[in-house]
């Protein structure tokens, strides 16, 4: 089981003084403002880099809610975080020079690490493992890998929307990732099933299992197994969705509903899969268990 603090272990160790961790953390912040500045007016406002802003605020709240227990952890500094730096610092330069953004944001990870180690060392990085790992997902992939991974997606994404719609009774046909329905031509485009979609959905999960935290080895490991595939299947809601509104209320109404409400839709269904099928894997680990065991 997860250690715990009480309310009163909790507020004591929110109210030490920690003098030395200041010259450090304004020191980062420095490297971090110009990040988030360029993060904030640019990527993160496009609609394939929207999640990263929910990323951050998740990883940022995992790191408040588990750092009265790291601080409860012995401090043992250890050098290999001066490895670390000597790797992120050089790497930042580089891409905060270069404009190369997934070298800039995977540098002050790696220094974020670094600095755990040389201040608390592996006790505290056990703790706090998670949340670093979680932020990973804020890394933008090659654009290359992404050209490569996004077309079979929009492509099985479409072909599956069109069948459903089809099966419907609906007046639909597919070229490629172009929807063709009544009138009406929809493009699929990489925000509405492409591999940022997909890793944002696995993101959601892997966060979602990490708070549960169930005691099922097999409940854990199915579900994230299968998170891959509510993904894809949150991502074909969402375009069928948008195809539909598209149809019955016009191609104005489509393209305001793309911007204002389909993603919201994309997160919600998943958000909603993930805890169907949960709970699904909840009733069958409980008929599997002994009698009084729990999920």
């Amino acid at each position: 089981m997860a250690e715990k603090l009480s309310a009163q272990e909790d507020q004591a160790v929110w109210r030490k003084p920690a003098p030395e961790f200041l010259p450090i953390a304004a020191g980062f912040l420095c490297l971090l403002g110009p990040t988030l500045y360029r993060l904030f007016t640019g990527t993160w406002t496009t609609e394939e880099q929207a999640h990263g802003p929910i990323i951050l605020a998740l990883s940022l709240w995992l790191i408040w809610r588990k750092t009265p227990l790291m601080m409860t952890k012995p401090a043992e500094p250890t050098s290999s975080g001066w490895v670390l730096l000597a790797i992120s610092l050089p790497l930042y330069v580089l891409g905060r020079s270069q404009h190369i953004l997934s070298f800039e944001i995977l540098s002050l990870l790696v220094l974020s690490v670094g600095l755990l180690l040389l201040t608390r060392g592996k006790p505290a990085m056990r703790v706090l493992w998670f949340p670093f790992f979680f932020m990973l997902f804020l890394v933008p992939l090659p654009g290359p890998v992404v050209s490569a991974l996004t077309m079979p997606m929009k492509m099985a994404v479409s072909y599956v929307v069109e069948h459903i719609l089809y099966s419907a009774g609906l007046p639909i046909a597919r070229s490629g990732v172009i929807l063709q329905i009544g009138q009406y031509q929809l493009l699929v485009a990489d925000a509405c099933a492409g591999l940022q979609t997909l890793l944002t959905l696995e993101a959601l999960g892997l966060f979602y299992l990490n708070v549960v935290r169930h005691t099922s080895g097999f409940r854990n490991l199915t579900l994230a197994l299968l998170i891959i595939p509510i993904s894809f299947t949150a991502n074909v809601i969402r375009v069928i969705v948008l195809t539909l509104v598209t149809y019955y209320l016009g191609d104005e109404a489509g393209q305001g509903f793309l911007h204002g409400f389909a993603g919201m839709v994309l997160f919600i269904t998943a958000l909603i899969l993930i805890l169907s099928v949960d709970t699904l894997l909840q009733w069958f680990v409980r008929r599997r268990a002994p009698h009084g065991a729990k999920a």
